[in-house]
């Protein structure tokens, strides 16, 4: 299901307003978080979008029903389940080819969509897509892996701490 002329104009409308938001937060805030790598193409993302919504869209029904319908019309997220404890929605986007594993809306894609993974850098602990070809490095790890250098650890233990810390 490919965007019509309409519904491109109003998703890239939406997209520069949502850009324009975005990228004043990450202004005023400098995430702890530095993005390395670059996509390599698995579709991991875009196989099971989920949005992790606030107090007034998940519990207002009003608003809510306006949330989803927004996604399901503009975006084309069709709702396939909830995770309650993180009040988070999870979709099949009905723009993703599983066999091809591409977008057939690639140019009018949403915002969330063209912004991963770097919109999860705003997280306490951001998690990728097993497989995907960007890796979150901490800014601030040069005094963590000074640190761990001199810890009393294998090369092994050291290496893997390192990676899982995500200490270069």
């Amino acid at each position: 299901m490919t965007d019509g002329l309409f519904l491109g104009v109003v998703k890239r409308g939406v997209r520069r307003m949502w850009a324009l938001e975005l990228g004043s937060r990450r202004l005023l805030a400098r995430s702890r978080w530095e993005l390395r790598g670059s996509c390599q193409g698995c579709g991991s993302c875009c196989e099971r979008p989920s949005i992790r919504v606030d107090a007034v869209v998940w519990f207002l029904p009003m608003t809510r029903r306006a949330f989803l319908a927004w996604h399901r019309h503009v975006n084309g997220f069709e709702l396939v389940g909830t995770e309650r404890s993180a009040r988070t929605f999870v979709f099949r986007c009905t723009h993703f080819d599983a066999v091809t594993r591409r977008c057939d809306s690639y140019a009018t894609r949403p915002h969330m969509c063209q912004d991963y993974p770097r919109v999860l850098l705003d997280q306490a602990w951001p998690e990728l897509f097993t497989g995907c070809g960007f890796r979150v490095r901490d800014r601030e790890g040069v005094r963590l892996a000074d640190a761990l250098d001199e810890a009393d650890l294998s090369s092994e233990q050291r290496e893997e701490l390192k990676k899982r810390l995500r200490v270069d």
